[in-house]
């Protein structure tokens, strides 16, 4: 495959080189693109060299197979006719084109065959929330309709990008040192603190990123599945955790759950409380799956579960499920 990287020089554009290596995806060539200022950087991949060209409106996505862009919404609309007249599949991690009728949205363990119809050439990455959720909920789908989602997530820094990451870590040291500390990416400071706003604020008093996840998980799920979110951003560096309630049609025992998770593409049960041993963000930084823990009935509904969530939050919140969709494609020969 001639692949293309978009945005390269950020966080989950250089997430993407590391996962084509150590997926060892077929690269046969490899084309990288950023921003004027990030033009003429130096990336190496598998041993080799590569400079960063700058995104232009031109035919340099000609002969490209893929191309994974992470370069944000606004970008992803400017170029989306550029990366795909040629034929290129552009498999987008903004949320430009999520809920767009003609853009498949996809969870290759949830939705993959959503891939193969793409009529103008994009495939939306959901939201890095959305992803871990619907991969979670698809195993118990499978044993009982869900009619309904809570979920409160504990959102990292790495959400926000890698400035953010390092404005947290930075904000740590400024404690300790007694000095000011710096607030620039979030609204307040995220050290030793959890901010419940991620996303600015819709007129229904939910953010943004709350209702992408209402929105998002219907369309995977092909479901008129019910979500209801708080998103808050906790000072952890880069995997999410979710605490998720679930009820169901009919009721389904834990033992039966825990089935379900352990036997599901993508998911590592890891749920002995007893033995204090449960998913933690700690752990799973790195990680390729979905960690799910904590299975239990819910006590205020007979026909309810709730269980506990935590994935990397660069990797399999993005570039890992871009390129899990890529894989799709070229099993099921469908690009």
């Amino acid at each position: 495959m001639k692949i293309a990287i978009v945005g390269v020089s950020g966080a989950v554009g250089q997430e993407f080189l590391r996962v084509l290596a150590e997926r060892e995806f077929p690269v046969s060539e490899l084309t990288l693109f950023g921003s004027a200022r990030s033009a003429g950087k130096k990336y190496s991949f598998e041993g080799k060299e590569y400079t960063v060209k700058e995104l232009k409106h031109n035919d340099d996505f000609k002969n490209i197979d893929i191309a994974f862009v992470s370069a944000g919404g606004s970008a992803s609309v400017e170029y989306a006719p550029t990366i795909t007249k040629h034929g290129a599949v552009m498999i987008d991690n903004s949320s430009a084109f999520r809920m767009d009728d003609d853009v498949p949205l996809v969870v290759p363990e949830v939705n993959g065959e959503d891939a193969k119809e793409r009529p103008r050439g994009i495939i939306a990455n959901p939201n890095c929330t959305t992803i871990q959720m619907v991969v979670a909920l698809k195993a118990i789908e499978n044993l009982s309709h869900i009619k309904r989602v809570h979920v409160a997530t504990y959102q990292s820094a790495s959400g926000a990008g890698a400035t953010a990451m390092d404005e947290m870590v930075n904000q740590f040291k400024q404690l300790i040192d007694g000095e000011n500390v710096t607030v620039d990416k979030f609204a307040y400071q995220l050290a030793y603190n959890l901010i419940p706003q991620v996303d600015v604020f819709t007129d229904n008093g939910y953010t943004k990123e709350e209702l992408k996840m209402y929105n998002e998980t219907r369309k995977i799920m092909h479901s008129d599945i019910e979500v209801s979110a708080t998103c808050v951003r906790v000072p952890v560096l880069r995997a999410h955790s979710e605490a998720i309630w679930v009820e169901l049609e009919k009721p389904v025992s834990v033992q039966d759950a825990k089935e379900a998770f352990k036997n599901a593409d993508g998911i590592i049960l890891q749920d002995t409380p007893q033995d204090k041993v449960y998913p933690m963000p700690l752990f799973i930084e790195g990680k390729d799956e979905v960690y799910v823990g904590r299975v239990r009935k819910d006590l205020t509904n007979l026909n309810g579960l709730s269980f506990w969530v935590v994935a990397d939050q660069i990797k399999k919140g993005a570039a890992l499920n871009a390129v899990q969709i890529a894989e799709y494609l070229i099993k099921e020969k469908a690009i």
